[in-house]
Formats: C-alpha cells, sequence, structure tokens
C-alpha cells in the first residue's frame, strides 16, 4: 500500500511537470526550426539550427527592447519595495485611525483589471508629458506591484516580534534607523521573494507597455514579440517569435534558480511568531 501511494505520488507530479515544462520545451524545439518544419509536428530536435535566434537581432532593435524592460522591471522593483517596507512599517506597527479602511483601499486597486483603468491611465501619463517614454511605464506598473508588495509585507511586519522594536527604542533608536537596521534585514527572505514576483509582473506586463509606447526603440519584450508582422498567418515569423519567447523566458528562470532558497524562506516566514 505504502509503495502504491508513493508511484501514485510521483506519478502525479510527474504529470505536473510535463504539463508546466511541455509548452517551454515546444517553444525551444520550435525555436531550432524554420520554414515548412514549423508546420509539421515533431517532438525531438532533428537539427540544430540558431539562425531565429540571429534573426530576433536583426527584424528589430530586440536587445534595445531587452534592456528596456531590464530598465523598467528593476525600477519598478526598487521602487515598490522601497515604498512598500515604509508602508508595512506603518500599517504594521503603528496604530493610527483609518488604517484598515487605507489597508482595504490597496487591496481594492489591485482588484480593477487593466483595461478598467486604462483610459484614465492614459490620460494621465500623457497630461504628465510621459506618453512614450520608460518613466511612463514606470509609473504604470507601480499600480500593479505596489498593492501586492504593500499587502504582502505588511503581513509579514505584524509577524515579526514587539520585543525586537521594543529593545531598539530603549537603545534610543528612531523609526528610521529600526526600518533600516533592524526589520530590513529580517524582512529579506521576504523582500526578495515579493520583489521577484513583482519583478514577474512587470517584465510580462503586455497591456500598458502596448498602450503607452509609441516606437519600437521604446517598447519592452512582450508588445515587441506581439508586433512582429509577416504578410499573413503563414508568412508570420513563427520561429523567430519563438526564439524571442525562449529570451525573454531565460532571465527569469536564472533568477528563481538564484533565489530559489530565499524564495522558499520568504514564503514560509510568516508562520514564524514572535
Amino acid at each position: 500500500m505504502k509503495l502504491l501511494s508513493r508511484i501514485g505520488f510521483w506519478l502525479l507530479v510527474l504529470v505536473i511537470a510535463l504539463f508546466a515544462l511541455f509548452p517551454f520545451y515546444y517553444a525551444v524545439l520550435s525555436s531550432l526550426r524554420s520554414g515548412s518544419e514549423l508546420f509539421s509536428v515533431a517532438y525531438w530536435p532533428e537539427r540544430l539550427d540558431g539562425s531565429n535566434y540571429i534573426a530576433v537581432f536583426q527584424r528589430q532593435p530586440f536587445g534595445q527592447n531587452i534592456l528596456n524592460s531590464i530598465l523598467v522591471a528593476g525600477t519598478v522593483v526598487a521602487l515598490s519595495l522601497a515604498l512598500s517596507v515604509l508602508a508595512a512599517y506603518a500599517f504594521g506597527r503603528i496604530a493610527f485611525r483609518g488604517r484598515s479602511i487605507l489597508l482595504m483601499t490597496i487591496l481594492g486597486v489591485s482588484m480593477f483589471p487593466q483595461v478598467a483603468v486604462l483610459s484614465g491611465m492614459f490620460e494621465m501619463i500623457r497630461s504628465f508629458g510621459l506618453y512614450n517614454t520608460l518613466p511612463g511605464l514606470i509609473l504604470a506598473n507601480m499600480m500593479l506591484t505596489l498593492p501586492f508588495t504593500v499587502w504582502v509585507l505588511t503581513t509579514f511586519m505584524r509577524e515579526l516580534p514587539k520585543e525586537i522594536e521594543e529593545a531598539a527604542l530603549v537603545d534610543g533608536a528612531t523609526p528610521a534607523i529600526i526600518v533600516r537596521r533592524v526589520f530590513l534585514p529580517l524582512m529579506a527572505p521576504a523582500a526578495v521573494t515579493t520583489g521577484l514576483l513583482a519583478f514577474v509582473v512587470s517584465w510580462n506586463e503586455f497591456l500598458f507597455a502596448l498602450t503607452f509606447t509609441l516606437t519600437n526603440e521604446r517598447r519592452t519584450v512582450p508588445p515587441a514579440i506581439a508586433l512582429m508582422t509577416g504578410s499573413s498567418a503563414y508568412e508570420l515569423p513563427w520561429g523567430t517569435i519563438m526564439a524571442a519567447s525562449v529570451i525573454v523566458t531565460l532571465p527569469i528562470i536564472a533568477l528563481v534558480l538564484v533565489f530559489q532558497r530565499r524564495i522558499v524562506a520568504g514564503l514560509t516566514a510568516g508562520a514564524v511568531k514572535g
């Protein structure tokens, strides 16, 4: 009975792994094929052809698109974490009137779909003179990441022992010193996890990036891939699109592999009680 349960468990793991990894595997496989080969079914690479990866950078300024995505996503993560740590200290440690209402308002903002705020966000960005600029994309993406990071870090902040803060206050530490030298090191696992999720959201964001940019040199990678065109469906550069998709997926995989221990620590940190 125990052997059957173990076999069933590993079969379930295998099915989930195949379901999750097969689309990416087939994208890699398709990126190594060209011409009519793309329209035939194959599950193993027949030959290694890197021409699609070269064509990605020849068809358009894809290197600039990747750099734009890195700048936008990196800045969004840095600003979101900086503001969220301060907000988490206020919401988690300071009792003030309207705290619960303000937290629920932040949560409510995150519930709106992007298309519902698209027109208002467009008018705001245009009035600020940020249309077709990277700062405009950063401002728009902050609306997606900031509510999430504030809520996660506030929850984590509330779980930290009060005795740590009381001891720092007795030693004469100011709130700024407490946040920077006491809470920030303790929140590192949660901050890494939250920051990585915010990076993924900003890296993959499509609607704002498509609406608030006009020229190809200002686009991030999702709209840049989507706007790779051909004269017909059969003439679309499917191999090049698959190669571009593989290229932009690799940084996310690398980040997860590098920070996997901190991600696990951050996901389980909320279970620690003071």
